[in-house]
């Protein structure tokens, strides 16, 4: 069964980032086994982003054997989804985000992962940069692309005035 990836989780970062809390949790229950009773442990903050993926996919934290599932499964996203890298003018809205990624993920692949990035030169639009292909939907190529018609445009404005 393929994992259900929450569109909270975009890229290569989050995926590692859940990888973490789940070791967090593996040391916390580790601990707590070990400790004498009625000591108090405080347990390991657990994000949004890991109970919706846990609960996405049907998943208890506190067993073991699902937590190690869990951990598979996203190890296996992590070496195995696609990765799309989208540079944009501005930071996207998590809106946005979401819509693209909501897009991508119903689309491309149900795991694809994005890495968003700043790019304040291309203006408007965005490029989109995959493992061997660039697509550049930016306003910058487009200007650059009609160069010589809007200098001619220019041309006209600029001698029908006088």
């Amino acid at each position: 069964m393929e994992l259900r990836l929450p569109t909270s989780v975009v890229g290569p970062g989050e995926i590692n980032r859940l990888l973490r809390e789940l070791a967090a949790l593996d040391d916390f229950f580790l601990s707590a086994a070990a400790r004498a009773a009625g000591t108090p442990l405080p347990p390991p903050r657990v994000t949004f982003m890991l109970e919706q993926a846990a609960r996405d996919n049907k998943f208890n934290l506190l067993e073991e054997a699902h937590r190690d599932e869990l951990k598979t499964r996203l190890q296996s996203v992590l070496e195995r989804a696609p990765v799309v890298h989208i540079s944009l003018a501005a930071e996207p809205s998590p809106r946005i985000t979401d819509a693209i990624l909501s897009w991508l993920r119903a689309n491309i692949h149900p795991n694809i992962l994005v890495v968003i990035g700043l790019q304040p030169t291309i203006a408007a639009g965005a490029e989109l940069r995959t493992g061997n292909q660039i697509f550049d939907m930016s306003l910058r190529t487009h200007l650059q692309k009609q160069e010589g018609y809007l200098v001619k445009l220019i041309e006209g404005a600029v001698s029908g005035r006088r």
